[in-house]
């Protein structure tokens, strides 16, 4: 008698590209959903009993497997057991045997450069297995968190985005000047409290041990092993949501304190705006802020973490404070300006009468992003000093469009101008290094195509640079009050995914052509990190264009389903080499 694997009576009748993708997900969601709805009850009972069946549930370890070994930009990272990269085979056998079990292996020690820093940041790279039931512990958990986190916490948080900060930010100073305790925590991930981490999630036995276990697992670094006695490590899936998980309450505790009175006036609540480990308080009075500052640094003792005193500073949105006015936070430059007296703005609450403020809040790109973003561009263009132009443009297009869409939502003309100013001045330079001998009017004449009256960087051909003048500015709308993917509204998200600062033109016109759905499973492109990919309906290899009507918006495993697809349809559409008789051929017997 052959034994059958331990896998759903339904499993073994599908191979992987096969399975009901779209009944699975739904299944799946609908779990995630009660979760969300209970958590917002407040009921834990509930919560815990279905988070189980999340847990248990053959959906969930498939979506769980797919994300991390199709869905994940990191999905060829390996751990200590050297395991990615699975096929299609493989990742139904990791399926089937996923389980939740208090046992981890140690994560994989990997360093990685810091933006615009000299240090690197340090990341733990799990095996790809627990990478699995940490996405499984996930989709249990992820639900009840969002039905419970504040509202003014943006960061690794689906729907959510530093475009959301940014406008929060805007929102909260635009009526009125602030003082701004700028804050940033130091090496928030490598010193949570795993005990204080462990008290706050207080979840189910079961749950607790697994992720006590990944938090205690070790890290291995060139052979050797070390422990983990405190820290979540970046790298893991859970990571992000357990480092949230560990901040929860801040802005909580700091708005329970107030109002109060002071100086016999009754003062307005401060405003936290928070990020990851990046957070900003605005109030104001002064002596709050220096008060608030002293409760932030007892209360995050609690999780074992300290304020980061190279980047924490109180500073003023209108007027100087301790040499500077304004503030960076995520890329930004938020600060107000004083204006004259013709300048007003009109009361919200209903009221609509016009106010004499004396400033206006702007928000632009930071210097210190400017910067990095040119220093890039100019790396780019001196290592690239033998390349063809067109070589150029590809490499410099994608690094100035990822840019400007990032800073699209602010106040962001002057500086695309100068930075376009100042690009130009680089290629230049670039172009007469490759032809010395030549005049200026020749060498503009051959890389700039002035004849549609505009100094325009292309070839004869039409590959053009990206301009950061061509970015268009467009205002981002707040993502509304404490909504969720998980509440199942997915026309709105799917209408936000549209309009974001970083989706592209093309991206945003066929989500809306397709009203935010997948062309292939038909599901809702959502905010969880299934983004969607452009695909040719009709391959270019089979003789498909880049025009709107062969191009569709799929999910990223949707969209390798299609190209495997494509590639076997064109290996059957190809010719066969015919044989080649000669004396290396055998004659067929008599």
């Amino acid at each position: 008698m052959s034994t059958a694997p331990a896998v759903p009576a339904a499993a073994p009748m599908y191979e992987w590209n096969a399975l009901p993708w779209k009944t699975i997900q739904r299944r799946a969601f609908k779990l995630q959903k009660r979760i969300y709805q209970a958590s917002r009850r407040g009921d834990p009972k509930a919560v815990h009993k279905l988070q189980r069946l999340q847990m248990q549930s053959w959906h969930a370890r498939l979506l769980a497997v797919r994300r991390v070994t199709q869905d994940n930009r990191g999905k060829a990272t390996a751990g200590v057991d050297g395991a990615k990269s699975l096929a299609p085979a493989q990742r139904l056998r990791l399926a089937a045997g996923l389980r939740v079990t208090p046992k981890a292996r140690p994560v994989r020690r990997v360093s990685i450069p810091k933006p615009g820093s000299t240090e690197r940041r340090l990341l733990g790279i799990p095996t790809l297995r627990d990478r699995a039931a940490q996405a499984l512990v996930k989709l249990a958990l992820e639900p009840e968190w969002e039905a419970r986190f504040e509202p003014n916490s943006y960061g690794f948080r689906p729907g959510r985005s530093c475009h959301d900060a940014a406008q929060a930010l805007w929102s909260a100073l635009n009526q009125k000047a602030k003082y701004v305790l700028d804050a940033d925590i130091a090496k928030c991930f490598d010193r949570i409290d795993h005990a204080a981490l462990l008290d706050k999630l207080h979840t189910f036995p079961t749950l607790r041990r697994a992720v006590r276990a990944w938090l205690k697992a070790g890290v291995m670094d060139g052979g050797s092993l070390f422990p983990t006695d405190e820290g979540t490590p970046q790298g893991g899936v859970i990571s992000p949501l357990l480092a949230n998980v560990a901040l929860h309450g801040l802005e909580g505790a700091i708005r329970a304190r107030y109002p109060r009175q002071l100086k016999g006036r009754q003062t307005w609540k401060p405003v936290v705006i928070r990020y990851a480990d990046d957070f900003v308080v605005l109030h104001e009075s002064l002596a709050v802020i220096e008060e608030v500052k002293r409760f932030v640094q007892a209360w995050l003792a609690g999780m074992g973490l300290e304020l980061k005193p190279s980047k924490t500073r109180v500073t003023h949105s209108l007027r100087e404070h301790e040499g500077g006015v304004g503030f960076d936070f995520l890329g930004f430059h938020v600060r107000q300006h004083p204006v004259g007296k013709t300048h007003s703005a009109r009361r919200g609450n209903g009221r609509h009468e016009s106010v004499r403020l004396g400033f206006k809040t702007r928000v632009t790109p930071s210097k210190e992003s400017q910067r990095r973003h040119y220093a890039q561009l100019a790396a780019l263009i001196e290592r690239h000093q033998a390349t063809p132009q067109a070589g150029l443009i590809e490499r410099l297009n994608p690094v100035i469009r990822g840019w400007t869409r990032y800073h699209s939502a602010v106040v962001s003309g002057r500086v695309f101008a100068r930075l376009r100013c100042l690009l130009f001045t680089k290629l230049r330079r670039w172009a007469k290094r490759r032809h010395p001998k030549k005049r200026g009017d020749w060498v503009s004449a051959k890389y700039w195509r002035l004849e549609t009256g505009h100094w325009t960087f292309a070839t004869r051909d039409g590959i053009a640079l990206y301009q950061h003048s061509d970015a268009r500015i467009r205002r981002h709308v707040k993502v509304r009050g404490d909504k969720s993917p998980f509440d199942g509204d997915w026309v709105y998200w799917s209408t936000r995914l549209g309009t974001h600062p970083e989706v592209a033109t093309r991206v945003a016109t066929l989500l809306k052509r397709q009203r935010g759905r997948c062309a292939r499973c038909g599901l809702y492109f959502t905010t969880e990190g299934d983004l969607p990919e452009v695909d040719h309906i009709v391959p270019k290899h089979l003789g498909g264009i880049d025009a709107y009507f062969n191009l569709q918006l799929l999910h990223r495993h949707c969209h390798d389903a299609k190209t495997a697809r494509d590639d076997s349809l064109a290996a059957e559409l190809s010719p066969k080499p015919r044989t080649q008789r000669g004396s290396h051929c055998q004659e067929p017997d008599h």
